[in-house]
């Protein structure tokens, strides 16, 4: 049969010896993006980061705590083995908070992996031989004999400069045992494999300590069925349907959601608010982005030896290649020439992006795409999204002090909304329909708000429009309806596929069981 994903095709742990040389032969940087969308990370999967989310837990009797959700290694199909998405070792995974608005971060949750071999092997005559595959028979418990390869993470939490305050670090334990180590369930391979994956990947769901917090947490990591919903192929084939469909709400789910059979890698962590505020502080907003690091020089192994990893030597500092706050802003928002340089950069430095958001050019592109000349908004510089991305809106989720910088911000003093009574369109569907949901996008972001609709309505003006003579949304004088040439079909715009019929879990890890690879 031809050969696809054969071997693990991981790294090499660190020669020591070589450290040095290393880094001085291989010490260009490696900048990358996220989600496919810039041209680096496309060759780096394992870190290429899907989604954030950031939202107050809606959880019946999880009031108060806070959910943080950092997708990986995106279009996994659930039939890809025979060694299916395990995260690399190699990697550094980080979710950042920031609870001062100097878009630098103050809490970095750090995710590192180990992957390993347990070399089943199987009598063949008089010897034992090694096994081809990551199961030799069914697996319904943690740490499965019948399980060849076994992964496990660890989790440290930084207080400051998540590169030089290391002497601040501290490490996240299990509340039961306080082990600091904790073990990954293995991909859904398929139900006769995994009979119940549910209930399997719910043992690995622990209760926390999390350092400096006297309430326990939750921590889960593991593959799940990816909760973004988006016609894919159409949105990008220079949006490849009628205007009618995506400008008449009754046509919603006229597309199909082109990635509902596929699968991501999700880092979960619940933790109390009152763990992540600054202390001394009245401020109840914080903002957050996640990001992945590898080693800055890399060299292959021509004679690997066996094991797991057995191919790529790694050494020198670490460098950013990921990063990811807000949805879409580096698929449709930054320019094609810093896609990587953006990933690879802070939020304190957002200053030189700036222009992508005064001076967008998706509207423009829109125009284009769907031949309708003279709609894009004219209220240059566009304040109204400075607001939405880069500062957050007054009296909702802006810091009382903040440097504008690309990032989630989730006021945690907003009740949580039951998902039942969510409106998908968050703040904006919530001031349309008159309702009491202001906890949603871009008020944080829920696995339910329907980004892609929020983000068109918000490139073609339609926040605009929804601040309107009472300034509801705060964007002042600068932000007029007579801005939106498009009218009230701004509110209309939609991508025909309805992101609140994904189905999600009601309680944590919130993100559904993932599809398996064999019914």
């Amino acid at each position: 049969m031809t050969s696809h994903r054969e071997t693990p095709g991981q790294q090499l742990p660190l020669a020591a010896a070589l450290c040095a040389a290393l880094a001085g032969l291989l010490a260009a940087p490696a900048e990358a993006s996220s989600h496919r969308e810039a041209p680096f990370i496309t060759t780096t999967p394992k870190v290429d980061a899907t989604d954030f989310y950031l939202f107050n837990s809606y959880e019946p009797g999880r009031e108060g705590f806070v959910t943080l959700i950092a997708n990986y290694l995106p279009l996994q199909d659930p039939y890809g083995g025979p060694n299916y998405f395990a995260l690399d070792p190699n990697a550094l995974y980080e979710i950042h908070l920031d609870n001062d608005g100097d878009a630098k971060e103050d809490l970095t949750f750090q995710f590192r992996f180990r992957n390993k071999l347990n070399s089943v092997t199987l009598p063949i005559g008089n010897k034992n031989i090694a096994i081809p595959l990551i199961q030799a028979g069914q697996v319904t418990d943690v740490r499965s004999a019948s399980l060849n390869v076994t992964e496990s993470f660890t989790v440290d939490l930084v207080r400051g400069d998540r590169r030089h305050d290391w002497e601040r670090r501290s490490s996240l334990t299990n509340a039961v045992g306080g082990s600091a180590s904790f073990d990954k369930p293995v991909d859904n391979i398929g139900t006769k494999t995994i009979p119940d994956y549910a209930g399997y990947a719910g043992k690995h769901v622990y209760n926390v300590n999390v350092p400096g917090c006297s309430q326990p947490g939750k921590v889960f990591v593991g593959q799940r069925k990816d909760p973004f919903a988006v016609n894919l192929g159409t949105i990008f084939d220079l949006v490849n349907a009628p205007l009618a469909v995506i400008t008449d709400p009754a046509l919603i789910n006229a597309a199909p959601n082109t990635i509902d059979d596929k699968n991501v890698t999700t880092l979960a962590l619940e933790v109390h608010k009152s763990c992540l505020l600054a202390r001394n502080t009245n401020d109840p907003v914080i903002g957050g982005w996640t990001t992945a690091s590898l080693r800055q020089a890399r060299l292959l192994d021509p004679t690997p030896r066996k094991g797991l990893q057995a191919t790529e030597i790694v050494a020198g500092p670490w460098v950013q290649v990921s990063r990811l706050g807000m949805p879409l802003v580096n698929e449709v928002v930054i320019g094609l020439p810093d896609k990587d340089k953006f990933n690879g950069s802070k939020p304190k430095d957002d200053g030189q992006f700036a222009d992508y958001v005064t001076n967008p050019t998706l509207p423009a592109l829109l125009e284009i795409a769907l031949a309708i000349p003279g709609t894009a908004p004219k209220n240059l510089p566009r304040t109204d999204l400075v607001t939405t991305f880069l500062t957050g809106i007054k009296g909702v989720n802006q810091p009382a002090k903040v440097t504008p910088s690309e990032m989630l911000r989730l006021n945690t003093a907003i009740p949580a909304v039951p998902f039942a009574m969510q409106n998908r369109l968050g703040i904006v569907g919530n001031i349309l329909a008159g309702g009491t949901d202001n906890a949603g996008y871009p008020n944080g972001r829920r696995p339910k708000d329907d980004v892609v609709d929020i983000s068109l309505v918000a490139v073609s003006g339609g926040l605009c429009l929804a601040n309107g003579d009472t300034n509801a949304l705060g964007f002042g004088e600068a932000c007029k309806p007579s801005a939106v040439p498009l009218g009230a079909v701004a509110f209309k715009l939609h991508d025909a596929v309805d992101q609140a019929v994904v189905k999600l879990l009601p309680n944590f890890p919130y993100l559904f069981t993932p599809t398996p690879g064999a019914q």
